[in-house]
């Protein structure tokens, strides 16, 4: 695919109720998967006695998630309107194409935030704070001047610090007490700047032409194929270390899942070399067979270590030799 070299007209159409509603991305809400394992932490923790109301909570819950998300959907397809122009298939978007009212979206904006947080509230404090915060990302990536979408390395940096909010969503759900350990949170934010660095591979691949590509997402201007590969590898490397960190101190048993971790990291990255890559639009991932078995295949043995225990692992670990003493050179 190679974009235009300079940003192509489409056709006025008037604004319709079907085009407001494309710009919400609904579809997108296949992302909210990301709240789960907050809620599977949680559960392990602190159980609450009337499962019923559990239920109600959660279900909630994932709708206050999808409507906070929907509202940054809406105010980055407006503000993204005039660079995707530049893009042969983006330029037919519900926004550039005219079926959307850029004065109607602004109110569909706040609408969609009210309702999401007015509904976290109903749950609680904590989890409507969550929101907020979801919401409060949504515009320093989006708008101007800051919009942090538009800066080398803290578009995937920010955009990814949505994964531990999703997961503060999920845990907030459920229980009121201390969020769950920093290392997990950073694990989590790591792995999605991972799959996000990932995107952005595949997207610039896919462009061909550093001029054209940086007319149609800034940040562009800044990366290359190296840049890009070389941050891979580094937020793939800290996600580990920080998870690592978490399994060594509240769970070894995690270390059995470390090989189908790493298979989904390679598959997932294999994807970004393919021609119109999934990796660029990830509510499709779930069309790739591999993918979708290796990441099934992880999630589950994760589930069963998270809450099985396995004393053997405990005992080969402490049954190793302790480190080496530190020498004195004075």
């Amino acid at each position: 695919m190679r974009l235009e070299t300079s940003p192509t007209a489409t056709t006025a159409t008037a604004p319709t109720l079907a085009g407001h509603l494309s710009i919400a991305r609904f579809d997108h809400w296949v992302k909210n998967v990301f709240v789960l394992p907050g809620i599977v932490i949680a559960l392990s923790v602190d159980r609450p006695k009337d499962p019923i109301a559990l239920a109600i909570h959660v279900l909630m819950g994932m709708l206050a998630v999808g409507l906070v998300a929907s509202s940054n959907y809406t105010i980055n397809e407006v503000l993204d309107a005039p660079y995707d122009r530049w893009h042969p298939v983006k330029r037919q978007r519900p926004v550039p194409s005219g079926k959307v009212s850029v004065p109607l979206a602004y109110v569909q904006w706040l609408i969609l935030m009210v309702a999401g947080v007015g509904i976290a509230a109903s749950i609680s404090t904590l989890f409507a704070l969550t929101m907020v915060a979801l919401w409060t990302m949504g515009i320093l990536y989006n708008v101007p001047p800051i919009r942090l979408k538009d800066r080398v390395y803290l578009d995937v940096l920010s955009e990814s610090v949505n994964n531990p909010l999703r997961m503060l969503a999920g845990w907030y759900m459920v229980t009121s007490l201390l969020p769950p350990p920093g290392s997990l949170l950073v694990s989590y934010w790591m792995i999605g700047c991972y799959f996000m660095a990932i995107k952005r591979f595949a997207e610039y691949r896919e462009i061909g032409d550093p001029e054209v590509s940086a007319a149609y997402r800034k940040s562009f201007g800044s990366y290359n194929e190296r840049r890009l590969l070389v941050s891979i590898m580094f937020y793939g490397s800290f996600a580990m270390l920080a998870f690592g960190g978490f399994a060594a101190r509240y769970r070894i048993e995690m270390v059995l899942a470390y090989p189908l971790v790493a298979l989904v990291m390679a598959v997932y990255l294999n994807l970004a070399f393919k021609p119109n890559s999934a990796a660029q639009s990830p509510e499709l991932l779930y069309r790739d067979g591999l993918l979708v078995f290796s990441v099934g295949a992880c999630v589950l043995l994760m589930a069963a270590m998270y809450f099985i225990d396995v004393p053997e692992l405990k005992t080969f670990f402490n049954s190793l030799p302790s480190p080496l003493p530190v020498v004195n050179t004075k």
